[in-house]
Order: structure tokens, then C-alpha cells, then sequence
């Protein structure tokens, strides 16, 4: 995909040969696709209106999105094989991490929550979850894991968070979830879970706490 790299590295100068080609770019915005979208076609005449499909998130239908590029006709075992492929190139990358890339913050973070004697655990709905955190070099800091591979919804869907209290035996209501996304806030709340939202998820209102930064999770531990 010539035509996205060249657009991506050089807008301006690339622009009309990346508009004029079948280049697709997979856009995530999080919960805010839709609207984001949405509000770009309200401001495009009709002929350059962005085409997109929004897709309920339990449903993997990313590779029938990309699909609808192709002239072609593909089998639903054929789409599975596009999914393996495209998820084992994306586990080589994956597997580029170093415990370099993660941040000295989370980490030192990390480090005083346990020396706290807290009990930590990841609930993602990524099914390399336990890849990445084998790369950063984390994979033993948590007491518990629940992801992709162990669950039947995705948020905002409770399930991966009731499912990683369970592990750790704690009761919904003594769990704080640290989210950075609308739909995992919305998740954790309605397990009856605390919920500290962060980055994107900072102004969601289901949150009971806000951070800016990652360590000011500490905070919430003296208060």
C-alpha cells in the first residue's frame, strides 16, 4: 500500500494520487467512529462523502470491511484464513516490543501499587494480551488475566471484568478499573465496579475518577 504510506508521510503532496486510488485506511476512533464521521460528511459535498460501516463490537468484522474493496467473491473459510494471516502479522509486530516501550511511569507505578501489597489484573478484550505483556516484560506483575481468549462479549460487556475479579476473588464493588475508553467505563459501571477514566475516557461520566496521568492512581490510594 504505497499510496497510504506516501500520503501518510507527505499529505500535500500525495493527496490527489492517494484520492484517486483504492487505498483503505482502517481508522479507529474508539466509541467516537460514528459521530467523528459523521460530522466530516456534513462539511463534504456528496461525491467525496467517506464511506464507512460501523460494526457492533462482538462481532470480527473487520476483515468483511476490508473485503468490500475486493471485486472478488471470498468464502467464509477463505475470510478466516484473510483473519489468521492478517493476526499473525500483526503478533510479528507485536513481537518488535521491548520492555523500553513501556513508559518509566507505569512502570514505577506499577511497582508501587504492588509494593502496596494490591492485588493487579488486566481484563482486555485483545487476544494477545498475554503476548504484550511478555514483551514489556510484565507478564508476571498481575495475579490475574482475562482476554480475548477467555471471553464471549466484549465491552461493553461486563464479562472480561467480572471474569478478572473472579480470578482475583474479589467482590464487583471493591474493584477499581482504570479505562481509557467509553465502552470499558460503561462496562466496569455496570459490573459495579469503580471506574478511573484516563487519556481518551477522561470526561466520561461514568467514571468516579479522573486521571491525567497514569501514576495519579496513587493519589487515589491516600485519599
Amino acid at each position: 500500500m504505497n499510496e497510504i504510506r506516501n500520503f501518510l508521510l507527505s499529505p500535500e503532496e500525495y493527496l490527489d494520487t492517494f484520492w484517486e486510488s483504492d487505498a483503505l485506511i482502517w481508522v479507529d476512533w474508539r466509541e467516537y467512529d460514528e459521530s467523528i464521521i459523521k460530522y466530516i460528511n456534513e462539511r463534504l459535498p456528496e461525491e467525496d462523502k467517506v464511506k464507512f460501516t460501523c460494526v457492533e463490537i462482538e462481532k470480527e468484522r473487520d476483515v468483511d470491511i476490508i473485503l468490500e474493496k475486493s471485486s472478488q467473491t471470498y468464502s467464509q473459510v477463505e475470510k478466516e484464513e484473510f483473519a489468521n494471516k492478517k493476526n499473525t502479522l500483526y503478533q510479528q509486530y507485536l513481537k518488535q516490543m521491548t520492555p523500553s516501550d513501556l513508559s518509566v511511569e507505569v512502570k514505577e507505578t506499577l511497582d508501587q501499587l504492588r509494593n502496596k501489597g494490591y492485588r493487579l489484573a488486566i481484563g482486555s478484550s485483545s487476544k494477545n494480551t498475554k503476548l504484550i505483556l511478555k514483551q514489556l516484560g510484565l507478564e508476571n506483575y498481575f495475579d490475574a488475566i482475562c482476554d480475548g481468549t477467555m471471553i464471549q462479549y466484549s465491552k461493553p460487556h461486563p464479562e472480561v471484568f467480572m471474569k478478572a475479579a473472579d480470578l482475583l476473588e474479589k467482590n464487583y464493588k471493591n474493584c477499581l478499573v482504570v479505562e481509557d475508553a467509553l465502552a470499558g467505563c460503561i462496562a466496569a459501571k455496570s459490573a459495579s465496579m469503580h471506574v478511573a477514566a484516563i487519556s481518551s475516557a477522561y470526561g466520561s461520566p461514568y467514571a468516579d475518577y479522573h486521571l491525567n496521568t497514569f501514576k495519579d492512581l496513587l493519589e487515589i490510594n491516600n485519599k
